[in-house]
């Protein structure tokens, strides 16, 4: 099966690239090297063996002119002995006629060299005899030949070369063992960051990646948690958003219904507010009549309801005029005050004299600080002390309430703002 390239990792890559690299380096490097030495070794060999059949040919004179055998024997012998790369020694006379053949059997493969025995001669100045030329001369004598085996050469050469393959792969391994750990102290931080980013696609947004040990991983880390952080922020913006719509396409429902609740009840309602009128008048009803009393408040409260309903469904834009809250404040209290004198309710408030003049809607600022001091006395339960106090500071007006009723619950606390929430 075929693996494509797409699918190999990078440390993989990186440790195959390694791997082909330091192998390709160490066995060029050693091939060359080998070579070299193998050239040097024979090279140093040959000239050894030059340089004996030299020796040869210069102490074989004198036994190839006086014919003496024995002599050039001995010196056949002794080179023989000497040497073990030496396979035999032949020696023969200006006529061809061989006058010594020694041979001893070593393995091969063979290489034959041969020189020219010269005679020597005087020269003016000279105190010795010197040879006359080296295969050359017209005054030679004889022929010296040394068979030689290359087998000694041939296994150092092996020996050399299993020992640089048993040590290059021992590099080898040495150098890929330690370029894999290199490799994957690099790679896992990449690892890790796509284990964080399937961990993120899963919903996990929590996730954040840990500091590298390289600059480049720690840069690398810090850019993938804060695009992490960004998308965080911009989700919740997003949710908070949808949120919002969600919000105002229920409002718009809830208005559309409103409206068309308001309308059909409204009209039944005045209908039913005059007939009461009407029977009053007509049956000579006292007005202090409970029941009659208790239909009458309960037709107000329903057209008070409907009222703001209406108010929701189609809310106006708020009319600002230069308007002094501390009086406006002082008139919805003053309100409270009066209604609830006979009950065991106590309204305390603490406003300025002083004006505060600021730009509002009186009627819309009104209604809202009139349902909260509303709602703290039902929140007392009819009953104990609503304190109320305005501050004026730094050009800021700031209206408190409190009441001694049992709070809001955590969860209510994000509820207080909808239209028509009550506990």
């Amino acid at each position: 099966m075929r693996i494509s390239p797409k699918y190999i990792g990078i440390h993989a890559r990186v440790l195959l690239s390694a791997v082909l690299l330091i192998s390709a380096s160490t066995f060029a490097l050693g091939y060359f090297g080998i070579e070299t030495i193998n050239n040097f070794v024979i090279l140093r060999f040959n000239q050894r063996i030059d340089f004996m059949t030299k020796y040869i040919a210069m102490s074989a004179e004198l036994g190839i002119l006086v014919d003496e055998q024995d002599l050039l024997h001995g010196l056949a012998m002794s080179i023989l002995d000497e040497n073990d790369d030496i396979a035999g020694v032949e020696i023969e006379n200006i006529k061809g006629e061989k006058l010594i053949d020694e041979i001893k059997k070593i393995p091969g493969p063979y290489k034959i060299i041969e020189k020219k025995v010269v005679l020597s001669e005087t020269k003016e100045g000279r105190t010795g005899m010197e040879l006359i030329g080296e295969n050359g001369g017209k005054n030679h004598i004889g022929i010296v030949r040394v068979k030689y085996s290359l087998k000694g050469i041939k296994d150092l050469t092996e020996i050399m070369k299993q020992r640089f393959i048993l040590t290059a792969l021992g590099l080898t391994l040495i150098s890929c063992i330690i370029f894999y750990f290199i490799s994957r102290s690099l790679v896992q931080p990449v690892i890790s960051l796509a284990k964080i980013a399937k961990k993120v696609s899963r919903g996990n947004r929590s996730v954040r990646a840990a500091s590298g040990s390289t600059p480049e991983i720690r840069k690398l880390a810090k850019a993938f948690n804060e695009m992490l952080d960004s998308l965080s922020k911009n989700r919740e913006i997003l949710v908070r958003a949808h949120e919002r719509i969600a919000k105002q396409e229920t409002l718009a429902e809830m208005g559309k219904f409103s409206m068309m609740i308001a309308h059909e009840v409204k009209n039944p309602l005045a209908i039913i507010k005059s007939s009461l009128e009407i029977l009053k008048k007509d049956l000579n009803i006292p007005d202090d009549t409970m029941t009659l009393n208790y239909a009458e408040e309960e037709i107000f409260r329903l057209n008070e309801l409907i009222e703001s309903f209406l108010t929701f469904a189609r809310p106006g834009k708020p009319k600002f005029i230069l308007t002094d809250l501390n009086k406006l404040a002082y008139q919805v209290v003053t309100g409270f005050e009066i209604q609830y004198t006979s009950k065991n309710i106590e309204i305390r408030s603490s406003i300025p004299d002083s004006e505060f003049l600021a730009e509002a809607d009186f009627d819309l600022l009104s209604r809202a600080i009139n349902n909260i001091i509303k709602n703290a006395c039902e929140a007392n339960k009819e009953k104990g002390v609503v304190d109320i106090s305005i501050i004026n500071k730094e050009e800021k007006w700031t209206l408190q309430v409190k009441d001694q009723g049992d709070g809001i619950s955590e969860d209510n606390k994000k509820k207080i703002f909808e239209p028509f929430f009550t506990t």
